[in-house]
């Protein structure tokens, strides 16, 4: 079992920025990929961002590209999102989530938090 703790959400201006946080309580941090994902009200959960277990590889969503980077810190159990240059769109629950194998999709997760909301105005 992984458990995952997000933190760092709030509500922002368009245009400023935000540094999502998530605290993962296993030893073996990392032999898990870590990801973000986020969920708008009424929408599907989708994939922002996934890291890989040494952090020398990383995905992004076309939406964030070149706004969002997702960064590990292997010896802290840490992952963490900054995001940049935020736009209303970009509001909604952010989930860190862990998987053994690396992936891009909600299904290949095995562990999630509970999610942090972050709501940028216009």
């Amino acid at each position: 079992q992984v458990q995952l703790v997000e933190s760092g959400g709030g509500l922002v201006q368009a245009g400023g920025s935000l540094r999502l946080s998530c605290a993962a309580s296993r030893r073996t941090f990392s032999n898990y990929a870590m990801g973000w994902f986020r969920q708008a009200p009424g929408k599907e959960r989708e994939f922002v961002a996934a890291i890989s277990w040494s952090g020398d590889g990383t995905n992004y969503a076309d939406s964030v590209k070149g706004r969002f980077t997702i960064s590990r810190d292997n010896a802290k159990n840490l992952v963490s999102l900054q995001m940049n240059s935020l736009k209303p769109e970009d509001t909604a629950v952010y989930y860190c989530a862990a998987a053994l194998n690396y992936g891009l999709t909600v299904r290949e997760y095995d562990y999630w938090g509970q999610g942090t909301q972050v709501t940028v105005s216009s």
